[in-house]
């Protein structure tokens, strides 16, 4: 007989949960958008990670490993390209795709600047969910059809 705490049984569904679905953190300082797409990534399947405080990102990161990091640029204190750069230069992260959310930073420079943190790919606010779900299945290297709607965005 073991004598597994209440804890160690929730880690232990955690874990066999992560296993099964990929895991995704989830970046924003917005907690109001932060819980809509963490309702619709668990709904579309996957296991989510929200984080609203960008000090905290690097920590929960190395913790957990995500499959996949979808990550708001326009934070403060930190930004979002300073998290992308640290996991692009975290030896246990540097792997994993990273997604960024933007509304602000939508300039020619600013994609040089995602590339060179790291940054796979890019979604502009406000985003339909069936596009973040598009680009989550292919970052993550699922195929899925690209979705269009019929105003062609």
């Amino acid at each position: 007989m073991t004598n597994n705490t209440l804890f160690d049984v929730q880690q232990e569904q955690q874990e066999s949960t992560h296993t099964n679905k990929p895991l995704i953190m989830v970046v924003d300082d917005n907690v109001e958008l932060l819980e809509e797409l963490e309702n619709l990534l668990t709904l579309g399947g996957y296991s989510v990670i929200a984080v609203s405080d960008g000090t905290k990102v690097m920590e929960e990161a190395l913790r957990k490993r995500p499959d996949l990091l979808l990550l708001d640029l326009k934070m403060s204190p930190k930004s979002g390209f300073q998290i992308a750069d640290e996991a692009r230069n975290s030896s246990l992260l540097k792997n994993i795709p990273v997604i960024a959310m933007t509304g602000f930073f939508t300039d020619k420079q600013h994609f040089l600047m995602m590339k060179l943190c790291g940054i796979k790919t890019s979604i502009l606010k406000p985003f339909r969910p069936l596009n973040l779900i598009t680009k989550i299945e292919f970052a993550l290297g699922n195929r899925l059809e690209e979705y269009e709607s019929s105003d062609g965005t």
